[in-house]
């Protein structure tokens, strides 16, 4: 009897851990519903900025209604039309005082000090670009969701890096590997091989970050937030599906625990704290 006791007992406080590593979220602060159906969103860790795009329009329209807009990282100075002249915009990636936007077919470099388009790449045969990456060295990695495809802008150039990726929409380069969501799956490209480290989530998977103990956070359009251990295993980080909010391209500060939620259509930007 005291051996069932206490197997029991070492169960229940087996179960009570496993429990408590769960991660959870706790809203922080939220943008006023002005911002323009905000697709992505970037944080510079060095200014305390966070970089919003702004579609303004039809997905992939390209209509000139697109703009950058920012705000700081405690949530206050909002501009919501910082940089005006794109057409959809959506992922970014910061290099150098350059940010990198995904724009329907080109990528759009913008001068952040100048705070204006310094050039637009046509990026050749692309349709409906999406995310960006950009890897430590300062290749820019840019995939498009229509033709299953990222491309690579090393030194100016542009290649194709990676094909037949059905469905991709996020892309991160870190110091330990290149990685991307597709189709409610989370992969590691490695040598050209994809190997799947997570799988069943909603299928709009749309953004991926990392935290600083090499964890993952993926967000999926219509609502759901997932943590991803390195193990592959996954819990549910946030869901808002019944409230109708959307959850686009995150971003993520690994130093304070904070996740950044564009809501597309609500317009709004939400910051949570990550416990």
């Amino acid at each position: 009897m005291k051996r069932i006791i206490f197997l029991t007992v070492v169960m229940v406080l087996a179960g009570y851990r496993l429990h408590a590593q769960e991660k959870t979220v706790v809203e922080l602060w939220k943008t006023d519903s002005v911002l323009k159906t905000p697709e992505s969103v970037l944080l510079d860790p060095y200014t305390k900025t966070i970089y919003i795009s702004n579609i303004d329009g039809e997905p992939w329209g390209k209509d000139g209604k697109g703009s950058i807009g920012k705000i700081g990282a405690d949530g206050k100075n909002l501009v919501v039309d910082w940089v005006k002249g794109l057409q959809a915009p959506k992922g970014m990636g910061l290099y150098k005082d350059k940010l990198y936007v995904a724009d329907v077919d080109e990528i759009v470099v913008i001068d952040v000090k100048a705070a204006k388009i310094a050039q637009r790449i046509p990026v050749a045969g692309s349709v409906n670009l999406n995310d960006v990456t950009v890897s430590p060295t300062g290749d820019v990695y840019v995939s498009d969701s229509k033709t299953g495809e990222i491309h690579l802008l090393r030194n100016g150039v542009l290649s194709k890096y990676l094909s037949g990726l059905n469905g991709i929409n996020g892309v991160l380069s870190t110091a330990d590997g290149f990685y991307f969501v597709a189709k409610g799956a989370l992969y590691k490209a490695n040598a050209g091989e994809h190997i799947k480290l997570a799988e069943g989530m909603e299928p709009s998977t749309d953004g991926v970050v990392q935290t600083k103990s090499g964890d993952f956070i993926v967000s999926s359009w219509v609502g759901v937030v997932y943590y991803i251990k390195k193990d592959g295993s996954k819990t549910e980080l946030l869901n808002t599906m019944e409230r109708k909010l959307t959850s686009a391209d995150i971003d993520f500060d690994p130093v304070n625990n904070i996740l950044y939620v564009p809501t597309f259509f609500s317009n709004t930007v939400v910051a949570y704290q990550v416990k």
